[in-house]
């Protein structure tokens, strides 16, 4: 692994946590990551202009649900950790928790440093009325960095997934964090071929049960917003311990950043005869086989090695799969899977990947599996009580 190890630092220095205020404090935040990761040929640098804008109150929809504060670790004047702990207020709401989260976290191989940094967090979050923690949990609120890796080191992550050194684990249990679920990644050799009898059933439920599947109107895309808001209302599940749905506002936010990066064939609805949505699945090219060469940085080259590349992208990430209770069981989930696919093999993508399922969530990891699906990722999510 290319983590910094203690070999690098004295033994006896005192770690110093200090809050994330300046614009330097945060290039030390954004900018730790490229230090403790060096060599390791799995980690992917995200764009640093992104992570910007993922710190960025003003751009990042978690930060407006509640307080939030940023943490660095110090070590002998070298920072060493970092970590984010926030409330999501609506969440607390909605759930009746008084529940708080942490967030990006990061250390050297040393658990002195890890537990200066929990602590830190959660005194911050005591401080506030808090009785439990959460994480780590994404930054946004969305789909990135939630979770941590506890299977699956050995190959680089997909888009918008966790990456992190196995010893991390340690830090979490060691510290007295409990597992509280784990959520999955299934892995998708599409050469495979799909059989015509499967296509065929495909076929026979649209029409038995009356609906059919499209690309997303991008040119009408507010109207589309709209009956996709109220599709997850409708449909998302109530034991979802962590994610309520989302608002218009929330929606909007998340959009604004994936379209740039989306491919108009992954962005599939089911609709009614009436055009009511029924279904929504949404997967986005594995960017990260780009970002390995871009070092975070997309001027003044990167900008012109993305262009290049993004025509040899093989694969994609299928992150969203949403289907009104009225049409579960119907072929709805199949059927949008199946038109991802077919879009899928037309670009000569040669593989998928399916994340990331609640381990409870049994229907889906179920047809996750009969899909021809193998579990080769796993990512935790993380729960203390105090």
């Amino acid at each position: 692994m290319g983590i910094m190890t203690l070999k690098q630092l004295p033994t006896t220095s005192r770690v110093i946590i200090s809050p994330v205020q300046t614009k330097s404090d945060w290039r030390v935040f954004i900018n730790l990551p490229w230090l403790l990761y060096k060599g390791d040929p799995n980690w992917v640098p995200p764009l640093k202009s992104d992570m910007r804008d993922t710190v960025n109150p003003k751009k990042n929809p978690l930060m407006k649900l509640g307080p939030y504060q940023y943490f660095i670790a110090w070590l002998h004047g070298k920072p060493v950790g970092r970590i984010g702990t926030g409330i999501d207020e609506k969440l607390n709401r909605e759930k009746k928790k008084k529940e708080g989260y942490i967030t990006l976290f990061e250390s050297i191989d040393d658990y002195r440093v890890a537990e200066s940094l929990f602590d830190c967090a959660l005194q911050w979050l005591k401080e506030r009325g808090i009785r439990s923690v959460t994480g780590p949990q994404s930054p946004s609120n969305g789909d990135d960095y939630r979770g941590l890796l506890v299977k699956g080191f050995d190959s680089m992550p997909v888009l918008l997934n966790s990456y992190n050194p196995p010893y991390y684990e340690g830090f979490f249990d060691r510290y007295g964090f409990k597992k509280d679920f784990d959520r999955l990644a299934f892995y998708y050799d599409l050469s495979k071929p799909v059989t015509e009898r499967f296509e065929q059933s495909m076929d026979l439920l649209k029409k038995r049960y009356n609906f059919s599947v499209r690309n997303l109107d991008l040119k009408n895309l507010d109207q589309e917003l709209v009956g996709i808001q109220k599709l997850l209302v409708r449909s998302w599940p109530e034991e979802w311990p962590d994610m309520v749905p989302p608002g218009m506002e929330e929606i909007k936010d998340e959009v604004n950043k994936l379209l740039p990066i989306a491919d108009k064939d992954f962005l599939v609805v089911a609709v009614d005869p009436q055009g009511q949505h029924v279904g929504l699945a949404i997967a986005l090219p594995d960017y990260n086989q780009i970002l390995k060469r871009l070092n975070g940085r997309l001027f003044p080259i990167g900008f012109i090695k993305f262009l290049w590349y993004k025509k040899k992208i093989t694969g994609a990430r299928s992150l969203i799969l949403m289907v009104d209770p009225d049409y579960h069981k119907k072929g709805v989930s199949g059927a949008l899977y199946f038109h991802m696919f077919k879009n899928a093999l037309q670009k000569g993508y040669t593989y998928g990947e399916g994340s990331t399922i609640h381990e409870f969530n049994t229907k889906m990891v179920n047809d996750a599996v009969r899909a021809g699906g193998d579990l080769y990722k796993i990512y935790r999510i993380y729960r203390k009580d105090f």
